[in-house]
């Protein structure tokens, strides 16, 4: 074996220019027995010869035998350093360059996910976003910095699965007061976001095959939580008055779980009428069957005061509140929430306990701290001002520039609306990718979010405005009529 040849090829490729003298040599040596280049059985030169002949340390030459040794590569005999009979097996399963390797694949089910459209967070209009800049950082990092050092080496151990004690007290005090709950801190369970709650929700309270309703056209994500737990979503129209099942719907289609978003229904915004709350209440009773109450967007309402929660309309109801503080704080902080039932309290804190430790307990000592203290009220009210007011602007352009071809749905709330075009054949798909690439406007179709084989696509798009300054609203939306009208 030329290894003088071998070592200066290696050394030769860029990707290996700025290593040192002995990682080049390791990896040379644990290269040509990875490939076969030195065969199973093959004995290497002494350390002294191989370092004469590279004109290298012997050090190195050392250090790359007993890290080789150490990993498998090598063994050491009376015959010297040679190479081990299970390196020589890795070349033998090297793939041959005429028959095609098989490929690594998702299974089916996550294959059948359905596409969200992508993050373009810093888009314009992209939705869920909130005015990031508007956030009181230097507050918050004040907060964050006395949490940590609040806490004892002990509480850097896993921490409570259902959640820092005092967060879940300062989130039952704000549901009560803000969102009419009828709620007590040992019901409430800190989660990642709500993605977490909705994979566990579909994990805890159904099996694989019961039916799960979902609104149509409905949150994607929760589609997505639904079917990779093996469940059947169902898609139930959405109107004016919201999620709207019929009696067929209760007889044939029986549901385990019923997903809906009544302070702002996702994604057109439609709010849902107390009637049908009431009756969905009832008829999850009468089914078994547990309602989970996504609270979006609830807390910006722009047209008189938040309306209470389902779960507050009656103090047994079947429902499991979920909320979120990334879009009324910021993404990046992941904790969201879920208040379950009473009955159901000491069992699902059970399944955490064994299957979900959790961290981050400085995180959430200082977002209790943020409640408590009156600064997330604070923030909310500054918020809603500032959201009602490019609720405004981009009513107001929308009407002026597209007010002929489409209507604006769900504007009373929220951080979007959605705007749906009268022809209900336009190709909303198409013109959302057009107006990311020419403008970089990030307008999701609205048709995506169609639930059910048989469902009937809304046409249109979904605009979020919090991130967006007033001034630059109409110029937007002058660029998105452009594309939609060409």
């Amino acid at each position: 074996m030329e290894f003088q040849l071998l070592f200066t090829a290696f050394q030769a490729q860029p990707a290996h220019a700025r290593w040192s003298q002995q990682r080049q040599l390791h990896e040379c040596l644990r290269q040509g027995i990875r490939s076969g280049t030195l065969a199973s059985g093959a004995r290497l030169p002494a350390s002294r010869a191989l370092a004469a002949e590279l004109g290298v340390a012997r050090n190195s030459v050392l250090y790359a035998y007993e890290q080789l040794a150490s990993e498998g590569f090598l063994v050491a005999s009376r015959r010297g350093s040679v190479v081990a009979p299970l390196a020589g097996r890795l070349a033998a399963k090297a793939p041959r360059h005429d028959t095609p390797a098989p490929r690594a694949s998702l299974s089916r089910r996550a294959q059948n996910m359905p596409l969200l459209p992508g993050s373009e967070t810093a888009a314009a209009f992209a939705p869920g976003v909130p005015a990031l800049g508007d956030f009181p950082v230097l507050r918050w990092r004040r907060m964050l910095d006395r949490a940590w050092a609040s806490l004892t080496p002990a509480q850097l151990n896993y921490a409570d699965p259902a959640g820092e004690p005092a967060l879940r007290e300062a989130i039952a005090g704000h549901l009560r007061v803000a969102r009419g709950a009828l709620v007590e801190a040992g019901q409430v369970f800190i989660t990642d976001g709500t993605q977490s709650s909705l994979d566990l929700c579909a994990r805890a309270f159904a099996d694989a095959g019961d039916k799960v309703w979902v609104e149509n056209p409905g949150y994607q994500g929760a589609v997505a939580a639904f079917r990779a737990a093996q469940l059947k979503a169902v898609g139930i129209v959405v109107d004016g008055d919201g999620m709207a099942p019929t009696a067929s719907d209760w007889l044939r289609q029986r549901p385990r779980l019923i997903y809906t978003t009544p302070s702002h229904q996702y994604p057109v915004g439609s709010v849902l009428s107390l009637a049908r709350r009431l009756a969905l209440i009832d008829g999850a009773r009468q089914a078994g069957a547990l309602v989970i109450e996504d609270d979006y967007d609830s807390e910006f309402r722009h047209d008189g005061p938040p309306l209470a929660c389902m779960q507050g309309l009656a103090f047994d109801a079947p429902v499991v509140y979920l909320g979120t503080f990334s879009k009324t704080l910021f993404p990046a902080l992941r904790i969201g929430f879920m208040v379950v039932p009473t009955a159901l309290a000491p069992a699902l804190a059970l399944l955490l306990d064994r299957a979900a430790p959790r961290g981050r307990t400085a995180e959430q000592r200082a977002l209790a701290e943020f409640i408590v203290g009156g600064q997330f009220a604070l923030h909310l009210r500054r918020m809603r001002r500032l959201y009602r007011q490019r609720r405004d602007a981009l009513v107001a352009a929308l009407g002026e520039q597209l007010g002929d071809m489409a209507s604006v749905h769900g504007g009373s709330a929220g951080m979007h609306l959605a705007l749906r075009l009268h022809d209900g054949a336009a190709d909303d798909v198409a013109l959302s990718a057009r107006l990311m690439a020419q403008h970089g406007i990030m307008a999701p179709a609205l048709s995506l979010h169609a639930v059910g084989l048989r469902a009937q696509p809304w046409r249109g798009f979904l605009l979020g405005y919090a991130q967006v300054p007033v001034e630059a609203m109409e110029p937007l939306v002058i660029k998105l009529a452009g594309v939609v009208r060409g």
